[in-house]
């Protein structure tokens, strides 16, 4: 959305999936979570008032992507995504508050009559069909998905966080029964030094071996954070 700030990315360790696993590695934090449907954020936000939650419009749409060979009313509801999508495009890169200008004078409208679509469509549907579990879906959701109308920096969906821990997600089968917490929690570290020389388009396997150099030589544990990769020129 055009912050100043350097992109990072972190990885936590988590034995199992847990609703007080996300409320311990978030400590006090207040604030914005973007996030997808795990239920642990939900029961998160209901016990933290100043917590809010910022849903994904692609995990909604993925649901009716399998609907829509056979279901014209889930074609339709794709489409009018794909138009709060193509708003998107305009604004990419733009400041939060010209995002969030546009976004109230083009997607409000989208969202508002998707609203209406969605709720006289799932009065229609059998409640045990897959169409109305996947708008059931959609409208249990609904302030947290349209919470990107009144707030510029929240994105549309969760897509950037998706592509950063695709890589562990393919290996996770593979790593099942190996290793173990500790070996999680190293990993963690270790995937998190990678990510961000990947997102400062730095070579991890360089940047490591300087940084390592640089700690061995001497180099203050107090000024740590000179050798992180956004600060490499």
């Amino acid at each position: 959305w055009g912050g100043s700030d350097p992109p990072m990315v972190a990885y936590v360790y988590a034995a199992d999936r847990k609703a007080e696993r996300p409320e311990a590695h978030l400590g006090d934090f207040a604030g914005i979570l973007q996030v997808d449907g795990y239920g642990g954020y939900a029961a998160l936000a209901k016990r933290r008032q100043q917590v809010s939650l910022a849903f994904c419009w692609s995990h909604v749409r993925r649901k009716f992507y399998d609907l829509a060979e056979k279901s014209p009313v889930a074609t339709e509801i794709l489409k009018r995504i794909a138009k709060l999508y193509e708003v998107e495009d305009q604004v990419r890169g733009s400041s939060a508050e010209q995002r969030r200008a546009v976004r109230d004078e083009h997607s409000r409208i989208l969202v508002d009559d998707l609203k209406v679509y969605l709720d006289a469509r799932l009065r229609q549907l059998s409640a045990k069909s897959k169409l109305a579990e996947a708008i059931r879906y959609a409208v249990s959701r609904w302030d947290g998905l349209v919470r990107f109308l009144d707030d510029g920096r929240i994105e549309l969906d969760t897509n950037t966080v998706e592509r950063a821990i695709r890589p562990l997600a393919l290996n996770r089968k593979n790593a099942l029964f190996a290793g173990s917490d500790e070996g999680g929690d190293n990993w963690a570290v270790i995937a998190t030094l990678i990510e961000n020389c990947k997102l400062s388009g730095i070579n991890p396997h360089t940047w490591l071996t300087e940084t390592l150099t640089k700690l061995a030589a001497g180099h203050p544990a107090n000024a740590v954070g000179e050798l992180m990769p956004w600060t490499v020129v």
